[in-house]
């Protein structure tokens, strides 16, 4: 008997091809017109050598799943292969991904790698749909079809090498499974579930938040069931649970060879294992990982992945709403979900709660796997830390897409005037969304300012992933434009030269990290260019501590995908200088080279006095050179610095600052002539 709602097979398939087509035209345009994004040449590296060499221990911080996929078309390409020199691992990642793509042709490694990635979305689409279908019919799968073909964040992230499509595919693959397998339980049903289980842990390490979820849905549906054969329900779904996750932590060895080991023989983690593990900030994580790792419960790179997770997320900063916070915000992602979706989808993801709540659309076994997983899903983002982009929820937009097709359908079932509602509002949608195209990264709605006004809202994957480069390659040739400045949100990581673009490269949070040297002078003159990223300052933090703060208050001469902005003028960048001169300071430190590194913190000092780090690198410098009296001074200008100039931004500075402090006046107690004798 046809569903509710039905629609002839022929026009259905129509439907679905056209919204499929939709889709990937679309997502093929903007893997080709947009450059490299920020984690690309890092991801398409680790995949590579996974292949090659089964070497899990580059990358580590993302399980091997997506990457494998989408390196499949470059595995028989001719590429120069840059040497591994086993540095710390996310350096060693970071700039031997540089290497390989940009030594070799990066334009047509992206293009394929991308394409294969995309297989990921649509599969994703192609579930959305069947699930919808079987839970409450036709008009509801294409409605659900059609709302995700024009989504901002889908279309964003669903040809980019990243692994939050990977995830979104399998963790909505497993729900729907599961609901398959407790309508009409079979053993094949069953081991489907495990699998779609394993491959979302194999895609992100936010996969395993499917374990409590299928747990959850499990007590959820034995509490439906009453009652009656309560133990006989409680024992199938407990054995079940235990059957998914055999299945599931299989797949995930599988995916790492069945080897613990990290990487082959000859090559080790840099850091070991357990040295990195003392870097999480919570005892009962070390030791819950110290046990896993003790008995070889995980993969050793899995385990790794999972401690980088936890250390990062105490590590990063938030930018919303136009302000910089030193550390994650619960309310990041309330807010930034309401940034960053259509209006279309706000409208009909309100629209249909109320239905649930009036009673309107009663399906409620369906309504709870639709709404249970990316609730919990959502309480657990708000928690993390993690707040660099709406892509880490981009789960919740997939669950919802069904149910809003499902309540909608609902309502057009019971009233036809429904179905011109949300007619409109697709094609709303459509127009709002195509217009950002190909910088569907720097999607915002219309209540919010759109996309010309997100950088002012929000940071990193929601403005600016570092994706212009073509773009503005094309804008300086088309002005004419020879010589320039950038500060590029991804400098050090990628190689803009690739793209014939002619400037050169100011300082970053992101360059000194990969310790790239700059040679920032006191001025410049424009045309200066600044990703959204580093305009916004959230890596160096907040107000003076960001050496382009300047940049907020000036109208640009133009700005390239919402993202890249153009400064003309005459510029004064001390604090750029500063850094650059600090750069040099701290590498003739490493050297033991203390004359010439004096100098350049003199230098340093004399561009930035009331900075704290050339004030730190001139009692390094004093103290290295047995000067410790004269030491003293810098290290308490630059604590008390730290404790003054936007603290919260500097509490690393101030611990290590103390210990110096005290160390150097043990020094110079211990120069002093007959110390010894007035000791205790």
């Amino acid at each position: 008997m046809p569903h509710p709602g039905s629609v002839s097979r022929l026009r259905l398939t129509l439907a679905v091809a056209a919204a499929l087509f939709i889709i990937v035209l679309q997502l093929a345009f903007s893997a080709n017109r947009n450059s490299i994004t920020w984690d690309e040449d890092d991801h398409i590296w680790a995949g590579y050598n996974s292949w090659k060499h089964l070497d899990y221990g580059i990358n580590p911080e993302h399980p091997p799943l997506v990457k494998l996929v989408a390196t499949i078309p470059i595995l028989n390409m001719p590429l120069q292969l840059p040497r591994i020199q086993n540095r710390n691992f996310k350096i060693e990642a970071f700039l031997d991904g540089k290497d390989f793509l940009f030594k070799n042709d990066a334009n047509a490694i992206l293009l394929r790698v991308r394409l294969a990635a995309m297989a990921f979305t649509i599969l994703t689409l192609l579930l959305v749909f069947f699930a919808a279908r079987e839970m409450f019919g036709d008009v509801a799968a294409l409605l659900a079809i059609g709302l995700l073909a024009f989504d901002p964040t889908l279309l964003a992230h669903g040809a980019v090498l990243g692994t939050d499509m990977g995830l979104t595919c399998f963790l909505f693959a497993s729900v729907y499974a599961f609901y398959r397998y407790v309508k009409v339980p079979s053993i094949p049903r069953l081991l489907l579930v495990g699998l779609a289980a394993g491959l979302a842990l194999t895609s992100k390490h936010t996969g395993i938040l499917v374990c409590p979820i299928l747990c959850l849905l499990a007590l959820v549906e034995l509490v439906r069931r009453g009652r009656t054969n309560l133990a006989k329900n409680f024992g199938q779904l407990t054995l079940a649970l235990v059957v998914i996750a055999a299945v599931a932590l299989t797949v995930l060895w599988a995916s790492y060879g069945f080897r613990y080991a990290a990487r082959p023989a000859g090559l080790h983690m840099n850091p070991p294992l357990a040295e990195f593990l003392q870097g999480l900030s919570r005892p009962r994580d070390i030791r819950l990982l110290e046990t896993i790792s003790g008995f070889h419960l995980l993969p050793e790179s899995y385990i790794y992945g999972l401690a980088d997770v936890r250390i990062m997320s105490d590590f990063y900063s938030s930018f919303l709403l136009g302000k910089t916070y030193p550390h994650g915000v619960w309310f990041y992602f309330p807010v930034t979900f309401t940034i960053k979706s259509s209006l279309t989808f706000l409208i009909l993801f309100v629209i249909a709660v109320a239905a649930i709540a009036g009673g309107k659309f009663r399906s409620w076994r369906e309504i709870l796997f639709l709404t249970l997983p990316p609730s919990f899903y959502f309480l657990i983002a708000m928690g993390s830390g993690m707040n660099i982009g709406v892509r880490h929820i981009l789960p919740i937009y997939i669950f919802s897409a069904v149910l809003i097709g499902g309540a909608m359908a609902s309502l057009i079932k019971g009233q036809r005037a429904w179905a011109y509602v949300v007619g409109a509002l697709l094609v709303f949608q459509a127009v709002s969304v195509a217009r950002t195209y190909p910088s569907y990264v720097a999607y915002a709605n219309e209540l919010w300012g759109g996309p010309a006004n997100v950088h002012n809202l929000l940071s990193d994957s929601n403005s600016d992933w570092a994706q212009q480069l073509k773009d503005v390659k094309t804008y300086l040739d088309r002005r004419g434009t020879k010589d320039c400045w950038f500060i590029y949100f991804a400098e050090g990581v990628v190689d803009y030269s690739y793209y014939g673009i002619p400037c050169k490269p100011l300082p970053t949070a992101d360059s000194q990290w990969v310790g790239e040297p700059a040679n920032a002078p006191p001025s410049i003159d424009g045309p200066v260019l600044i990703s959204a990223g580093d305009l916004s300052g959230f890596e160096y933090g907040a107000g003076p501590l960001n050496p382009y703060e300047q940049f907020k208050s000036l109208k640009p001469t133009a700005v390239i995908d919402y993202g890249v902005f153009v400064y003309d003028g005459h510029f004064e960048i001390p604090l750029a200088a500063s850094i650059s001169h600090s750069q040099k300071a701290q590498a003739f430190l490493e050297v033991k080279a203390y004359p010439e590194a004096l100098a350049e913190a003199q230098q340093a000092l004399a561009l930035a006095p009331d900075a704290v780090k050339p004030n730190a690198l001139m009692g390094d410098a004093l103290t290295a050179l047995n000067r410790p009296n004269e030491a003293i001074p810098y290290y308490e200008r630059a604590l008390y610095l730290a404790k003054t100039v936007e603290p919260e931004f500097q509490v690393g500075w101030v611990e290590d600052l103390e210990k110096k402090i005290s160390a150097t006046r043990l020094a110079t107690l211990s120069a002093t002539p007959g110390s010894s004798d007035r000791n205790p």
